[in-house]
């Protein structure tokens, strides 16, 4: 799956996905930090990446129909470090293919995985 990972995630969980096979691409390594999150997305969406970020403004359905873009991965975690974001994400992939996310609107918590289709 093609991703774009935004500036306010780790660069650790590049190397997370890569060694699933994923095509990972950064807000931070393209010098995207600090532009305007409709930029950040239109980008994603014109490379067909899903976009993986902690940005709740990602987070209105009404503007962000699941279906209509490559795909939305929200992290909400309460204690979002570095290290519970990791733990979790490996957690997620050690129990299935995050392939079939592309188009959908995904929310990853503590304890809960929501996808929107």
């Amino acid at each position: 799956m093609k991703i774009k990972l935004d500036e306010n995630l780790r660069e650790e969980i590049v190397d997370l996905l890569a060694a699933r096979g994923h095509d990972v691409h950064t807000v931070r390594g393209e010098s995207l930090a600090g532009h305007d999150n409709t930029d950040i997305f239109d980008i994603a969406c014109r490379e067909q990446r899903v976009l993986f970020t902690q940005d709740l403004d990602f987070s209105d359905l009404r503007k962000f129909r699941p279906g209509t873009d490559p795909g939305i991965v929200i992290i909400r975690l309460r204690e979002p470090s570095r290290r519970t974001i990791l733990a979790r994400l490996r957690q997620i992939f050690e129990e299935g293919p995050i392939d079939g996310w592309a188009g959908c609107f995904i929310v990853v918590g503590d304890g809960k995985l929501r996808v929107r289709r």
